[in-house]
């Protein structure tokens, strides 16, 4: 702190005297300024059965009550010693008489709050040990002072059952040392780590490459696959040769598994997977199964309006118009349903184009060259 400077006038005649050197030492000893939440240092004078008191270069001596000793329950005399040399944390700024109230046990947890907030400043990760779970969030120990971080600012892979007593990283989002306040988010600095991740990831991701993944997520159009920094999308369609209602009949979150990236879009980054490659392609081998106009029996695997799905080869499905299916329900007093075998005949193949069309009737063999050219019959 820079100390009070004093000038006194001689006339014309600027000139230090040592009257007013003398006066400039005094004010010098006495020039401070004290603020509530300050680490200053003082040498402890006398210690009695209430507490300390202490000389911080104040106009009187600063007082320690035994209960900012150490803990409430620890008298001062047992932690400080007359002429020992401290730090303490200003408690309460000067009363009418000019004195402080100090205390010992503080100026650690002042500490802590400086590095705190140096490294929200510095935007640097701090170690939180999780002390409970709680509606909302976590409840977490970091540098000795309570912090929270809100469930949408995390991002774990196991059970929040499972957390407490780990120690993760986070980053400070909110501090307010008035309020005793600490808001930290999990998700910020995961986000970050990927983020650097993705930019090398991008660089060695190719078309065509296999890596390694793990289920992160699951939703009713496909799986978020995370690999290494970057969560990729495994559609449905691309689950199975087979029809697939929902990702979690074939897939679990916490699966690891290899896919095959088929699509790379690096300026808004994303990729695109696929795990049907690790099986033979089914429309490759069912054209030398059938032709057209076979009988073949198959599962009917959904119902749209259009007409019914039914699996005729493990991963091939074809189509069975509407207008079949209600004549055959008509004919028989029933009701087709997905599950539902039946037998039926190939109206239409085309295993190139992967379309396969089915009637309840067999097809005129002359009506046959109509509807289907001879290059895509089967011999």
């Amino acid at each position: 702190m820079s100390p009070r400077k004093v000038y006194m006038s001689h006339g014309d005649d600027d000139i230090q005297s040592p009257e007013r050197l003398e006066f400039e030492k005094l004010l010098e000893k006495y020039d401070y300024s004290f603020k509530r939440g300050d680490i200053i240092q003082g040498t402890v004078i006398t210690v009695d059965s209430h507490g300390a008191l202490v000389d911080v270069g104040g106009k009187t001596a600063a007082y320690l009550p035994n209960k900012e000793a150490a803990n409430p329950y620890t008298p001062a005399a047992q932690v400080v010693k007359p002429n020992e040399i401290l730090e303490f944390f200003i408690l309460v700024e000067e009363d009418e008489d000019g004195k402080l109230t100090l205390s010992l046990r503080r100026v650690q947890s002042a500490r802590n709050w400086q590095t705190l907030e140096k490294l929200k400043e510095d935007e640097s990760p701090v170690d939180c040990k999780v002390t409970s779970v709680v509606k909302g969030g976590l409840l977490v120990e970091v540098l000795g002072l309570r912090g929270f971080i809100p469930s949408s600012h995390l991002r774990l892979k196991q059970p929040l059952d499972n957390i407490v007593d780990e120690v993760i990283k986070a980053k400070i989002i909110t501090l307010d040392k008035l309020r005793n306040n600490i808001i930290l988010s999990h998700r910020k600095m995961v986000s970050e780590q990927m983020a650097e991740q993705r930019k090398d990831l991008f660089s060695q991701l190719q078309e065509g490459t296999k890596v390694k993944g793990e289920v992160v997520r699951l939703t009713d159009f496909g799986a978020f696959i995370d690999l290494g920094g970057v969560d990729g999308l495994l559609p449905l369609s691309q689950m199975s040769w087979r029809w697939v209602e929902h990702p979690s009949d074939i897939l679990k979150i916490g699966d690891s598994l290899e896919v095959e990236v088929i699509g790379i879009d690096k300026d808004r980054q994303r990729v695109s997977l696929s795990i049907k490659g690790q099986n033979n392609d089914p429309w490759t081998e069912v054209g030398n199964k059938f032709s057209y106009g076979d009988s073949v029996e198959g599962t009917i695997t959904r119902l749209k309006h259009f007409g019914g799905f039914v699996e005729i080869y493990p991963g091939v499905e074809a189509l069975l118009p509407s207008r079949d299916i209600v004549e055959y329900e008509g004919r028989n007093s029933t009701k087709l349903e997905p599950g539902h075998k039946v037998t039926t005949f190939i109206t239409r193949f085309s295993p190139q184009e992967r379309r396969v069309s089915l009637s309840f009737i067999k097809p005129n063999s002359n009506l046959a060259q109509a509807f289907t050219s001879p290059e895509l019959q089967q011999p």
